[in-house]
């Protein structure tokens, strides 16, 4: 889990703290028994500049603890910064790997990084911090207690504290279960809207406001109840552990006169246990109460919706070499789920190196998960996928991410220049190099404008249009020594002109294109089409698929093409 390899990667900062809070304990060890001595030996003796010297000593060591809380929270943030960092890549991991397979960004995802990952960084400094208070605080508070007053009085006192500790135990189950059903009606209620906002114009065009404002409040009234259910077991909560650290105060009270009378308990111990269970007990049951009701329960169910989200994923990894860049597809079939319908059904497909395929189809037909079979990033149900005559999966990491590039119709920018953006699958690339591949997508004038290659990107591409975005992306995969290059549907926001540009650059440039289709031109560029209909797939250039298909016919006959789009 990567939570526990993150705790396990920072266990010397853990114990850096853990011996701090040794020294912050002190005080607790040594109040009551300070303050007693301050009364016995001084103050009730008549002397008082003796009491005076007790109680500076106290003061003393009250700063001693201060000292080595101060030296706590300082090193706080080393132990846990790097683990919510950990906590982000794998949550960022899992989403793009296991997210959703839509045009749409993944609203509850966003919601489980930006909520979950933010409570189980809160929550684990929480623990951090209140483990001094249960490991060494308490203990030390106890035995002071312990030493301090009589053992038939210490478990008088101590009795209230196990029945409350007790208590407090048997609410657990009802507090955790509440606690997760809080936690799945803010993400659900986040899923939701975040839905109905990515859509708003498609439900404004349908005249759906309606449908779509009670799905919304239907959310937020869950989100409503689940948050005064969890706030009315707090409140029991809160009682139990009031009763657990006030009633030892109260019998220490009744009892002491009548064992200060008989002698068998002085006015400074009575003084010193009030100090005892009022500075260390009562603020460590607290501190029990919030750790383990609010701030464990949290991190556990904030954990548990994080597995849930980003799922261990197993490396993809081998050690195989490719001999050449020749892609072959035997017997590959591919569905979402074990009861889905396939999206791809044994797919036999040989590409020589050098290819150009067309693959074209309806939505949603699979044509992008074939992307995902090629690259290895998806694993076929059965079949295997072969690159260079290795199963793709089976290539070393670095040579297939180097050799195999996807250019996904979502074009992802960074912040930084533009020559780190085209550079960053070809680090050591020349400017000149840089240069020429903007020049061979048509991204010559983009380039310029932006002024140069030391000119800025803003965040995500801010200030580009679509068009021009995929123009850079298309420029960085250009400079990049992948053999073979996937563009699914890259050029969706150019115009056909554009979009010719750059599938004949990538045509001349050498290596196997693979166009997963925006446009049916691609299809009268490419020397190979794959027609993907649902039914068996269709492998053959244009013309032969004009004679063997009605559907390939008939999508040709409705396309009328742009003459500029045809060059």
């Amino acid at each position: 889990m990567a939570y526990l390899r993150a705790l396990r990667d920072q266990r010397r900062g853990i114990v850096v703290l853990l011996g701090w809070s040794v020294l912050e304990g002190v005080p607790a060890l040594l109040s009551g028994r300070l303050v007693g001595l301050a009364v016995d030996r001084g103050f009730a003796a008549g002397r008082p500049w003796v009491g005076v010297g007790w109680l500076l000593l106290f003061a003393a060591v009250a700063v001693l603890g201060g000292f080595g809380l101060r030296q706590v929270f300082m090193r706080l943030g080393a132990v846990i910064e790097p683990l919510r960092d950990a906590l982000v890549r794998e949550v960022v991991r899992g989403v793009l790997h296991a997210g959703s397979h839509t045009r749409q960004p993944d609203a509850s995802a966003v919601a489980r990084i930006t909520r979950h990952v933010e409570v189980v960084r809160d929550a684990t400094a929480g623990v951090l911090v209140q483990a001094r208070a249960l490991l060494v605080t308490t203990t030390a508070a106890l035995v002071g207690l312990a030493a301090t007053v009589s053992s038939s009085l210490a478990w008088l006192v101590i009795t209230p504290v196990v029945a409350a500790l007790v208590l407090f135990g048997l609410l657990l189950p009802s507090l955790a279960r509440r606690q997760r059903r809080l936690v799945m009606a803010d993400e659900q209620a986040a899923s939701v809207a975040g839905t109905v906002f990515l859509g708003v114009r498609d439900v404004v065009a349908v005249g759906g406001s309606g449908h779509a404002l009670r799905d919304v409040m239907a959310q937020v009234d869950r989100q409503a109840s689940a948050t005064v259910r969890m706030a009315f077991a707090a409140a029991l909560r809160g009682v139990v552990i009031a009763l657990g650290g006030f009633a030892p105060l109260v019998l220490l009270l009744v009892m002491a006169p009548g064992m200060v009378r008989a002698g068998t308990l002085t006015a400074g111990e009575v003084l010193g246990a009030v100090v005892y269970l009022s500075t260390s007990v009562q603020p460590a049951l607290r501190g029990l109460a919030d750790t383990t009701s609010t701030v464990v329960l949290r991190l556990v169910v904030a954990l548990r919706r994080l597995a849930e989200a980003a799922p261990p994923i197993e490396p993809v990894g081998g050690d195989a070499v490719p001999d050449g860049h020749e892609v072959e597809l035997r017997g590959v079939t591919f569905g979402w789920s074990a009861s889905a319908e396939p999206v791809v059904r044994s797919l036999d497909l040989v590409l020589p190196e050098g290819s150009h395929l067309a693959v074209v189809g309806p939505s949603g037909i699979g044509k992008s998960t074939l992307a995902g079979l090629v690259t290895g990033l998806v694993e076929p149900q059965a079949g295997v996928v072969c690159f260079g005559g290795v199963p793709v999966r089976s290539v070393v990491p670095e040579v297939r991410n180097r050799r195999i590039a996807l250019v996904p119709q979502e074009t992802y920018l960074f912040t930084g220049t533009v020559r780190e953006n085209l550079s960053l699958f070809a680090p050591s690339a020349s400017d000149a190099a840089l240069l020429e591949a903007a020049s061979a997508v048509g991204a010559s004038d983009l380039v310029a404008r932006l002024g140069g290659l030391a000119g800025t990107v803003g965040h995500a591409g801010g200030g580009l249009s679509g068009g021009e975005a995929q123009l850079l992306a298309a420029a960085r995969v250009y400079a990049s020594a992948a053999d073979v290059v996937i563009l699914d549907e890259a050029t969706s926001s150019l115009d056909p002109a554009a979009e010719a540009v750059v599938e004949q650059a990538f045509a001349a440039r050498g290596g196997t294109l693979i166009v997963i289709a925006h446009r049916l031109s691609s299809a009268l560029r490419a020397d190979l089409v794959l027609l993907m209909d649902g039914g068996p797939p269709l492998l053959g250039a244009h013309t032969d698929l004009l004679d063997a298909s009605p559907l390939y016919r008939d999508l040709m006959a409705a396309w009328q093409p742009a003459p500029t789009a045809l060059r």
